[in-house]
């Protein structure tokens, strides 16, 4: 992409997401992801209604008057933002390529996050590690992490999810907020989706296709593997080809469901030709309640 095109496109982001974050999801975002515990902030006298638990009794006995604690959220977060950026992320039927829905979805959350004081970091993942930014704060970094997320070439096209938790838990040390927003077109990850999530707090984000989930009849068609690069004919036509491949993705579909309750993580899935302001917006009530 020529530089004054990427621009263009970062600040046509920038504009978008910066305004949902500020006008939609700043409370929601605030009471679905919490921050590291309680810190001691001041102490006051004792007011009817008070938790006697919170008396501090070398204060009281000073001043011969009861006098409790006052305590507040330590509420800077760490959050990480693992984006999946795999062969599979650019297939799209209707409105928009899954990376694309990517690409929105991430900048939303990295300004969510800077309005509430928190640092944030992404990891680019294929079934390599393509990238890792550290977490950080400022306007600077969050308009880099979106040049990224738009520019972004990625050296391998396959996926390895579970490759791209282990990373996360050796990078970051300390408890982090973790969305891994992908279109989960892999096996064999539970096993590091729980340890990460005992680690830190895990939220998954599905995205995917309207076509994933059924084919059209239009026909002999030939597709192409966006990760393998193999290409195979199948007959839409065929009721039974329609079939085969809707049970398929159903039953795909309930297995992925199944490890995210198994693992404990909360997961929203966002479809490329629906609102995800919406699903989003679901998703931090249920976290906030």
């Amino acid at each position: 992409m020529e530089t004054s095109e990427l621009l263009k496109r970062v600040r046509q982001i920038e504009i978008k997401t910066r305004g949902l974050s500020r006008n939609i999801f700043a409370g929601e975002y605030h009471s679905a992801f919490k921050g590291r515990g309680m810190t001691f902030s001041e102490v006051r006298e004792y007011q009817y209604g008070d938790d006697i638990r919170n008396i501090d009794w070398n204060v009281t006995a000073r001043y011969n008057q009861p006098y409790v604690k006052l305590f507040e959220e330590e509420r800077e977060l760490t959050v990480m933002l693992m984006i999946d950026v795999s062969g599979s992320r650019e297939f799209g039927t209707i409105s928009k390529l899954k990376k694309n829905q990517i690409t929105e979805i991430a900048a939303v959350l990295a300004f969510s996050a800077i309005q509430n004081n928190d640092k944030i970091g992404m990891i680019f993942f294929s079934d390599k590690i393509e990238k890792f930014i550290p977490p950080k704060k400022g306007k600077s970094h969050i308009l880099r992490i979106i040049r990224e997320l738009i520019d972004f070439k990625p050296e391998h096209r396959n996926t390895d999810i579970g490759n791209a938790l282990r990373y996360l838990t050796q990078v970051i040390k300390k408890r982090c907020t973790t969305f891994v927003i992908s279109d989960f077109i892999d096996e064999d990850f539970e096993n590091a989706l729980t340890i990460a999530n005992k680690k830190h707090d895990l939220v998954a984000l599905k995205i995917f296709d309207k076509r994933e989930q059924e084919i059209p009849s239009i026909g002999l068609i030939k597709i192409k593997d966006a990760e393998t690069g193999e290409y195979s004919w199948i007959d839409t036509s065929n009721k039974k080809v329609r079939e085969n491949y809707a049970k398929w993705w159903h039953e795909k579909d309930n297995l992925l469901t199944e490890t995210f309750k198994k693992s404990g993580v909360d997961v929203a899935n966002i479809r490329t030709d629906q609102d995800y302001v919406r699903s989003l917006i679901a998703l931090f009530k249920r976290r906030g309640q």
